[in-house]
């Protein structure tokens, strides 16, 4: 299974990170997935969001805090495009992606021949016998498709009732195609989220609610006005991260109004 999260990660902090440790554990728990990659999706700059700062910056700093990770990794694709790019097409590249990489592996499994050494001119019977069962050996190790699955906050879930932010076929494709793992957050009741909606209740099966026992409710909001305060974020994002935001100077009370009175892009397209 793969895990992709879509976020404005503005900046990245810590909580954005253990989001993929804590689902990864839980889809572990289940018995029935094995995490094998994590992807971080940047926003587009097009998205509208107030505050948002330039894409290059976001993937620049998700980069240096991901640098210890030996399984997720910042895919750049969302927010090198044209504009603004809704969620379950963004699922459907690394879907396709994933797909393609599988043909690939595949055709470099079929084509790859065993390697024999033998002494006699022609091959025997027996030897014979042993390169179609390694054929067939390939054939049944050929590896499967993983499932990809949106990972988030579980407060993802309320903003599916705000008028004109999702369309009603995209949130059934996702959560029927690919499916959904939300982690808790104060605030937010999924479950109810799920109850209130025939679409959610439908397909709940293909919807992992994971609690987060540590309550880490770290803001990247938060984070940008502590920074333009000039006070510390030590420990709340990485060292790396904060290095890089005092270099570039990115975030500032300037930036803050970025995109401010802006509706959302999915606002102004639906």
């Amino acid at each position: 299974l793969i895990l992709l999260a879509c976020g404005s990660f503005n900046p990245i902090t810590n909580m954005h990170m253990r989001l993929f440790e804590l689902a990864r554990d839980h889809l572990h728990q289940t018995g029935r997935y094995q995490v094998i990659e994590g992807i971080m999706s940047p926003v587009n700059d097009a998205y509208g969001k107030k505050g948002l700062v330039s894409a290059r910056h976001r993937v620049a700093m998700a980069k240096l805090a991901l640098e210890t990770s030996d399984w997720i990794r910042v895919d750049p694709w969302e927010s090198e495009q044209e504009t603004w790019t809704e969620t379950v097409k963004v699922l459907r590249h690394h879907y396709n992606e994933s797909l393609r990489l599988l043909q690939s592996k595949k055709e470099f499994m079929k084509n790859k021949q065993p390697i024999e050494r033998s002494t006699e001119d022609s091959l025997s019977s027996q030897h014979s016998v042993q390169i179609s069962l390694q054929k067939s050996l390939i054939s049944f190790c050929l590896p499967v498709l993983p499932e990809l699955k949106l990972l988030c906050g579980a407060d993802i879930l309320e903003t599916f009732k705000t008028p004109n932010l999702w369309k009603e076929e995209h949130i059934k494709e996702m959560v029927e195609k690919f499916g959904l793992v939300c982690i808790s957050r104060a605030g937010s009741d999924p479950v109810q989220c799920i109850n209130e909606s025939d679409l959610l209740t439908k397909y709940q099966h293909n919807i992992f609610l994971v609690k987060e026992w540590i309550q880490n409710e770290i803001s990247a909001t938060q984070i940008r006005s502590a920074l333009c305060r000039g006070l510390s974020v030590k420990y709340l994002v990485p060292d790396s991260v904060i290095s890089y935001i005092a270099q570039h100077n990115i975030y500032t009370e300037e930036s803050e109004r970025k995109n401010e009175g802006d509706l959302l892009q999915p606002l102004k397209l639906h």
